[in-house]
């Protein structure tokens, strides 16, 4: 019995999943579209390269969420620790380029890139990576 809840939740989970990476993908090509956009007015002199460098992270986060998708199925069902890592870190350098008020807290996050960028060569050196 409890071996069928198992599997039915494990379905459940795998259709959300999907689910997500086809919403991820839609998302992906309007950020394509938008980073298109950006770049135009960007030539044109309507634009910051701060908002370019934003909608290129950005472009590059949906691309990570839908390779960790990707790595799940590949993987038996399991998600690699060093994509989250990825993400973290692609995140934060985002957080860093769109909100650069404070000093302190740019101190702050590039510890926490630190942190995750060495946990990360744990990670590839203890772990090893799956490909």
């Amino acid at each position: 019995m409890w071996i069928r809840i198992s599997k039915l939740l494990l379905t459940i989970k795998n259709i959300a999943l999907i689910g997500v990476g086809i919403s991820l993908c839609i998302a992906l090509i309007n950020t394509l579209i938008s980073l298109g956009y950006v770049t135009w007015a960007n030539i044109q002199g309507y634009s910051t390269y701060s908002l370019l460098i934003e909608e290129l992270i950005t472009f590059f986060l949906y691309f990570e969420f839908i390779a960790l998708i990707v790595k799940y199925f590949k993987n038996n069902f399991h998600f690699p620790l060093d994509f989250f890592l990825y993400i973290g870190i692609t995140a934060i350098v985002r957080l860093l380029i769109i909100d650069h008020e404070s000093a302190f807290d740019n101190l702050i996050w590039s510890v926490a890139i630190l942190v995750l960028v060495c946990s990360l060569v744990l990670v590839e050196k203890f772990i090893g990576h799956n490909e």
